[in-house]
This record gives C-alpha cells, sequence and structure tokens, in this order.
C-alpha cells in the first residue's frame, strides 16, 4: 500500500463514489441479479474524504476500492463454481460451514464490508434515539455502558475479525467473529441478526492509526449512523 494517491485521481474517484444512499442497500435482503447471482458492491453514500479526521481519504479508498472490491469478485467466483440455484447472500451465510473457505470467507467479506459502509456518515448524531436507544438502555444499563462493552469486543478481538451488535430472538448482544466471518453464519459462536458492526481488520485503520487500535475505536463512534443502525433494529 502506498500513501500517495494522485489527487487528481482521488477527486474524479471520490465524485463517481459519491452517491447518496439512504435506504439499506438490496444485499441485505437479496441476491443483486435475480437469477445471474452476480454480487455487486453498492456505491458508497459519501466521498473518500467525507469521514475524516476519523477515517483518512486514504484508507477509504484502498479499502472500498482494493479490498471490498476483492471480496465482491472472489464471491462471484465461488457462487459460479458452487452453487447451482439461486440464493440469497443470507441464506449463502447460514450454510456458510458447507462451502468452500473461499465462499465462506468472500461472503462474509462482501456483506459485512456492504454493511459497515452503509453505517458510517459524516453527518453522525452521537446516539441512537427511538426504540433502539431504550432497548439499548434496558440491556446495558445505559448508552455508554453499552459503549464500553462493544469498543472492549473490538479492541480484544484477537487479529483480524469483527465486533458486532445484533440482535437474538429479540435480545441485544454484544459478539465478535474472526476474519470476514460474522453472526448470519452457521457456524458463529453467537448467532443473530447484525444491526452494527466495527471491522478491526488492520487494513481498516492501519495508514492513520498504525497499531494504535484503541484510537481507531475511539474515533469510529463520531461517524456512526444511527439512522441505518435503527432501520435495522425496527425491522
Amino acid at each position: 500500500m502506498t500513501n500517495k494517491i494522485n489527487r487528481r485521481k482521488f477527486i474524479a474517484n471520490s465524485a463517481k463514489a459519491g452517491v447518496a444512499l439512504t435506504l439499506i442497500p438490496s444485499f441485505l435482503q437479496a441476491n443483486d441479479s435475480t437469477n445471474e447471482m452476480n454480487f455487486s458492491q453498492q456505491p458508497l453514500p459519501y466521498h473518500y474524504n467525507a469521514l475524516e479526521p476519523y477515517i483518512d481519504a486514504a484508507t477509504m479508498e484502498i479499502h472500498y476500492t482494493k479490498h471490498a472490491a476483492a471480496y465482491t469478485k472472489n464471491l462471484n467466483e465461488a457462487v459460479a463454481a458452487e452453487v447451482k440455484s439461486a440464493l440469497s447472500l443470507e441464506d449463502i451465510l447460514s450454510k456458510a460451514s458447507g462451502f468452500s473457505a473461499k465462499m465462506r470467507n468472500n461472503a462474509g467479506g462482501h456483506y459485512n464490508h456492504e454493511l459497515f459502509w452503509q453505517t458510517l456518515t459524516p453527518t453522525a448524531s452521537l446516539k441512537p434515539s427511538g426504540k433502539l436507544a431504550d432497548a439499548l438502555n434496558n440491556t446495558f444499563g445505559s448508552f455508554e455502558n453499552f459503549q464500553t462493552a462493544l469498543s472492549q469486543a473490538a479492541l480484544t478481538r484477537f487479529g483480524s475479525g469483527w465486533a458486532w451488535l445484533i440482535e437474538s430472538n429479540g435480545v441485544l448482544k454484544i459478539t465478535s467473529t474472526p476474519n470476514q466471518d460474522n453472526p448470519l453464519m452457521d457456524a458463529a459462536e453467537t448467532k443473530g441478526f447484525p444491526l452494527l458492526g466495527i471491522d478491526v481488520w488492520e487494513h481498516a485503520y492501519y495508514l492513520k492509526y498504525q497499531n494504535k487500535r484503541a484510537e481507531y475505536i475511539k474515533n469510529w463512534w463520531n461517524i456512526i449512523n444511527w439512522s441505518v443502525v435503527e432501520k435495522r433494529f425496527n425491522k
């Protein structure tokens, strides 16, 4: 990776990526193509530099155009080789242990990143509201207790992985998963519907934060799109 990005190319790419999205993308409901089982990246709902100073433009561009794009490409290759009838992405994840490592890793990588982009915003409110706020208070005692618990799960996730807020049988829980696994997978230690996840792979923060994962996690709280998280909770 390189920190030097051609400014002209960056501006052009940012303009293409800055397509406003206000609702949860279609990947959460079904595959992107009805019969061809071809999954694709949704456009970012903001420019690469929109989340600064919390996430830098270079990290966002590399993360989206290189790492996440590779998961999507490899997922489609695995689907073409292993899936004989149309399945939603959630169906694939629910049967992940029955597929190859390539399918499991890249299906998880695609789902996790498509959700991650949508739960970030440059115009964040610092706390949720409504039923989600009430549920967090009732479950964890306070929003601050919830923040501490999720931050700790992210900080102590050994190696690469994710930390999650999930809903499981009507109960809010915090969990973490290794690599690109997520709580929808049949092999997940704690299963549930992901409401919010933080990527703690080093490629998500290393250009700016180096080994300071705790600082990255602390700053991530400033850019959460609680509107999207609330929509997921309310549905």
